[in-house]
């Protein structure tokens, strides 16, 4: 994300961190379109090319500052598919830049490609990922909550009080349509949770969207962006493929592979599709005043989060 103060000025200053922290010189700073969070950048020099990637919001940074360590050791563990990261002159995995976190990566030449056959890749990935897993990192577990579905209700209570808006009075309108089958959603994820909640064993390191950022490139597969590391159970990953049943036959025989004894929970898998539907509601919701929110949220309704939804409604 960038935005119209990273001017030439922004860039000069940009440079010059870098040359000192780093120790490296480089001719050009461009946007680079990569990743949900933070200022992505594409840093070229004479010999090579790196990725830059800046955190301004002091709620994320700081798990943003502690993945890093994950990768490093991930590195460390033979793992070449996470990215490296370039450390400071001093051995630091990051700086400072102004207000912002700067780190920055080895660039990884690829698309993202994500297919079905790309499934078989991803998995294998994650799953060698799973086998070098340790406690001890400060980085968030999972807990099995419905915590997310309060968020839900108290953001659509606020956007009520906006009854001045026609598009919070058409939003608002559009989801008590659906109030029903949201409650239900509600109902249902409460439900998971209390029944996950008694068993938090068999937690690993979890990307938490492998897939969206899986890249394919001539040196193969790479799976960046380990922002939302978290300690949890393999279904965190898994979920969003669940309504199809190879896909999950497949996850299991990776699991089976990398010798991990552990197979997906239906009532895990079914657990995390209600957790991820109102997870994105919310997220619908916090980007209200970026405008046209009924016609997107409308489009929610329809797409293929609700197969999922389907899968979970089968599981008791």
């Amino acid at each position: 994300m960038h935005n119209d103060t990273q001017n030439e000025a922004y860039i000069a200053r940009l440079k010059a961190l870098i040359q000192r922290e780093y120790n490296l010189s480089a001719a050009s700073i461009t946007p680079a379109k990569r990743g949900y969070y933070g200022e992505t950048w594409r840093m070229d020099m004479a010999h090579g090319r790196y990725f830059l990637k800046l955190d301004h919001s002091p709620q994320h940074q700081i798990k943003y500052r502690n993945s890093l360590a994950v990768v490093d050791y991930l590195c460390a563990k033979g793992i070449d598919f996470a990215g490296t990261i370039v450390k400071t002159t001093s051995g630091d995995l990051y700086c400072a830049f102004g207000s912002a976190v700067l780190a920055i990566f080895d660039w990884i030449d690829g698309e993202n490609l994500e297919s079905d056959a790309t499934k078989i890749p991803e998995y294998e990935m994650l799953c060698k990922l799973y086998a070098v897993s340790k406690p001890g990192f400060d980085i968030p577990r999972a807990e099995f909550s419905d915590a997310i579905a309060s968020e839900f209700y108290s953001r659509f209570e606020q956007l009520k009080e906006q009854a001045a808006d026609v598009q919070a009075r058409n939003t608002c309108s559009f989801l008590e349509q659906k109030s029903d089958l949201l409650r239900h959603y509600a109902a249902r994820l409460g439900y998971f949770a209390k029944r996950c909640g008694e068993d938090t064993s068999n937690f690993y390191f979890t990307h938490g969207d492998a897939g969206g950022n899986l890249l394919s490139g001539a040196g193969g597969y790479f799976i960046p962006d380990w922002d939302e590391v978290m300690y949890a159970p393999p279904e965190r990953d898994a979920w969003v493929m669940c309504c199809r049943q190879w896909a999950v036959c497949l996850f299991n025989k990776t699991l089976r592979k990398n010798r991990i004894d552990y197979q997906l929970q239906p009532c895990r898998l079914a657990y995390y599709c209600y957790h991820m539907f109102f997870y994105y509601l919310v997220e619908f919701l916090k980007g209200f005043t970026k405008g046209g929110l009924q016609t997107e949220l409308e489009a929610y309704f329809d797409s293929w989060i609700m197969e999922r939804m389907e899968y979970a409604e089968t599981i008791f």
